[in-house]
């Protein structure tokens, strides 16, 4: 599909006040792969909102600019500061410079390098540190005497997710050594609950808007087994420590999973 035909979609639904986030979910479920990255409907989303009208790209004689220019070098980094995530196809697009053009702009003139950012553990004490090893080694000897099995395991977190659903079933088959039990493969998310800006998540919000829907949700999907075996993972945010959490989950027969302090490299959403 022509990216025009995607950017006057994404017009008409900046016009009717729809987050950049809701209107990308909903290019991906239709388009998949080929809908453009989430930076790309923020970006056409802001042009949008500040009054652009064209949903062409605006026109450049000739073929792509190979010359680096004073004028390039400072429409790069423009972009760049608007959006350090650009990537060098999306830069190319908006500015109709050359690929190679834009690599050494990047790298020799601004002297920038891409990195992913991740979580690190913050500064532990020694007790915390053993903490991890203690709650890391209860945990694995758990698996590995089947106590506990992955697919029972339940993990959420706040933040923002980007997921692809493998809908054949042979997509999902795997060669594995006799005796050996198949891979772990995650059947998706249970729940993702979009919070309103500004909205104060407390213990009453997280039972009422985030629990009680995945907790309905898994009664729903095994419904002769319900919450039997299952384990939730969370962090030790305070609204998941409230003993009004605790007490919910144990009237629902929901197990709480430990988890060290300061920890998110150990929970699977902030993988």
């Amino acid at each position: 599909m022509d990216k025009e035909y995607f950017r006057f979609y994404i017009k008409v639904r900046t016009a009717l006040n729809i987050e950049p986030i809701v209107i990308h979910n909903e290019l991906s479920t239709v388009f998949g792969d080929k809908a453009p990255p989430l930076r790309t409907v923020q970006r056409w989303s802001k042009w949008f909102r500040d009054g652009r009208e064209d949903v062409e790209d605006e026109e450049r004689p000739g073929r792509p600019m190979t010359e680096t220019t004073t004028e390039n070098i400072r429409q790069i980094q423009d972009l760049i500061n608007e959006d350090p995530y650009v990537t060098v196809n999306e830069l190319e697009e908006e500015t109709g410079i050359s690929h190679g053009t834009i690599q050494r702009i990047i790298s020799d003139h601004l002297q920038l390098k891409k990195i992913t950012a991740c979580y690190v553990p913050k500064h532990l004490t020694n007790f915390q540190k053993a903490e991890r090893v203690r709650i890391c080694q209860e945990n694995l000897f758990k698996f590995e005497q089947d106590v506990w099995r992955l697919c029972d395991v339940v993990t959420g977190d706040e933040s923002w997710f980007f997921h692809k659903q493998i809908g054949r079933k042979s997509s999902n088959a795997a060669w594995v050594a006799r005796g050996d039990p198949p891979p772990t493969v995650s059947t998706g998310p249970l729940l993702i609950h979009l919070v309103k800006p500004r909205q104060t998540i407390d213990h009453d919000y997280y039972i009422d808007n985030c629990l009680r829907p995945v907790i309905d949700e898994v009664k729903t999907q095994r419904p002769v087994l319900g919450v039997q075996s299952i384990k939730l993972l969370h962090d030790n945010g305070k609204p998941h420590i409230h003993k009004d959490v605790i007490n919910y989950l144990q009237s629902e027969g929901v197990a709480i999973m430990p988890h060290p302090p300061n920890s998110p490299d150990l929970s699977p959403c902030d993988f």
